[in-house]
């Protein structure tokens, strides 16, 4: 009984943030998965034993793996979903479904939502619109929805906005965050450049803060806050967001006075006379997609499988990757601000990584390594390229479709730092039929086994030395273990170009003298 006790004020402090109900079931789970070397006496105090008892990586992620698996078995994980986006609807005569029955949906929607959700032709024909020609790309879509639904609705509710703003960001960017208009608006609630940095969204050559889904959410609740301020209505901060508060009051003039969305909307800008349509047709669709047969995708991540840490130097996405093992697209995935998958360090400024949670750990184990790594980069960016090279030549590689610069580094054995740095890449996209300059590192990479073996022979002497890769190790780990190995010699030695290639087992050729 006195085990039990102690076992729950350490899990009471741990889970203070949970509801009550997840609490006991948290603890239920982890008085099963977790085993603490607790040994009481009669004469022990609870005190004491708090203090003697630690928690081992192996618990924490234990504890991570509950209470991922408690939100996925919570009733609200199937409820969010989303539509495509599409300001520029063609009117069509076909029909998804009957009048009377969208009335009635539309009716009961309205009921229950500050927007005004009445019925009338040209909403029909956006609805029937998106139903029929819009219905494959829902189920991609709605995938991202379950990952940034819950930022959005965190923060509405905050600032006291209704919660169906949501639907917003979809209309605006179909939830991709590094998304730039042609006139240059940007992020999840595209913000133009003025209008960010109003709201205090910082933008500079490493960092755009109008695509981090956090801080743009909050901006745009306070730009949302402060339209509703001025119109007093939803429909019209609506459209206002769209098209800017003077071309809304300049309608409303233009109507005689009138405030009500559609009677105003002959007098807006044509995009916007088609924007507030979509906004209410996304909704639709969002409370009706099940009566559609419309099914999400499974998601690559729900917002509660990953978890921020606070960087301490300046970092790069393909240095974190080397160490730990996450793959450069789901940072890139997790962190769309960094415009050159760069996190700076930079005084007065906070800037985090975001990881899957169950990486966290293994960051925090591994952090010294991962800086270690970057100030090597750091001491040799300014020099030539390394003399090792044997194809010393530039080559031009032309995208081919299912290309990505990480699939183009490691097939060169470069990084993808270096092909950002050779080709002047702000970001990861590419075009199918882009070329790029590569000066690749890697040795004969189409060649066979026979002549990797001349290349180890012709640059080393004596006999290697068999090493066994263990679980955690990198390659840094290594070569910190023998005197004058480096990281690039055992990639020579061994003809390993990516650090993907090294797992527990691998035997590898070291050459110590």
């Amino acid at each position: 009984m006195k085990k039990l006790i102690i076992f729950l004020l350490l899990t009471s402090s741990l889970f203070s943030q949970e509801k009550k109900d997840t609490l006991i079931v948290a603890t239920d789970s982890l008085m099963k998965s977790v085993e603490l070397d607790v040994s009481l006496t009669a004469k022990d105090s609870v005190i004491n034993e708090i203090e003697e008892s630690f928690f081992s990586d192996k618990d924490l992620r234990t504890i991570d793996s509950l209470l991922v698996q408690e939100k996925f078995n919570s009733a609200l994980i199937d409820t969010l979903v989303y539509v495509i986006n599409d300001k520029d609807i063609i009117g069509n005569t076909n029909l998804v479904l009957t009048k009377d029955l969208l009335k009635d949906r539309l009716s009961r929607l309205n009921a229950k939502t500050p927007f005004n959700l009445a019925y009338n032709i040209s909403l029909e024909k956006v609805i029937n619109s998106y139903l029929l020609n819009r219905k494959k790309y829902y189920p991609a879509l709605m995938a991202k929805a379950k990952y940034y639904f819950p930022i959005f609705e965190q923060y509405l509710d905050q600032y006291d906005i209704p919660l169906e703003m949501k639907y917003l960001a979809i209309v605006e960017s179909a939830l991709r965050p590094k998304i730039k208009s042609r006139v240059g608006a940007t992020g999840l609630w595209q913000f133009m450049y003025g209008t960010g940095k109003e709201f205090d969204l910082k933008v500079s050559s490493y960092v755009d803060e109008r695509q981090d889904p956090v801080k743009a959410t909050i901006a745009a609740c306070k730009y949302l806050s402060q339209l509703f301020t001025i119109f007093g209505d939803w429909d019209l901060a609506l459209a206002a967001y769209n098209s800017g508060p003077g071309n809304v009051r300049k309608a409303i003039k233009r109507s005689g006075g009138y405030k009500n969305y559609w009677n105003i909307r002959p007098y807006l800008p044509r995009e916007t006379a088609g924007y507030v349509p979509a906004f209410y047709a996304t909704m639709y669709i969002f409370e009706y997609a099940e009566e559609h047969k419309i099914y999400s995708e499974i998601p690559m991540f729900f917002n509660f499988q990953t978890d921020t840490i606070q960087i301490k130097r300046t970092i790069s996405f393909d240095q974190i990757s080397e160490i730990i093992g996450v793959d450069e697209e789901v940072l890139t995935t997790l962190n769309p601000s960094y415009k050159l998958d760069i996190i700076p360090f930079i005084k007065d400024r906070t800037y985090a990584l975001r990881l899957p949670s169950n990486k966290i750990v293994d960051f925090l184990d591994k952090e010294k390594e991962i800086y270690a790594l970057a100030d090597t980069d750091d001491a040799q960016r300014e020099k030539p390229l390394p003399k090792y090279f044997e194809m010393d030549k530039r080559i031009r590689y032309k995208v081919r479709s299912g290309d990505y610069l990480g699939k183009i580094a490691d097939k060169f054995g470069v990084r993808v730092s270096d092909l950002k740095r050779w080709n002047s890449l702000k970001s990861s996209r590419l075009k199918i039929g882009q070329r790029l300059s590569v000066y690749p590192k890697k040795f004969n990479f189409s060649s066979k086994k026979s002549s990797k073996n001349k290349v180890i022979q012709s640059t080393t002497k004596g006999s290697p030395e068999v090493y066994v890769v263990k679980k955690g190790e990198s390659l840094w780990s290594i070569s910190q273990k023998f005197k004058n190995v480096s990281v690039d010699k055992i990639k020579k030695w061994n003809n390993i170009w990516s650090a993907k290639d090294l797992k527990p087992g691998t035997k590898l050729n070291l050459f110590k003298s």
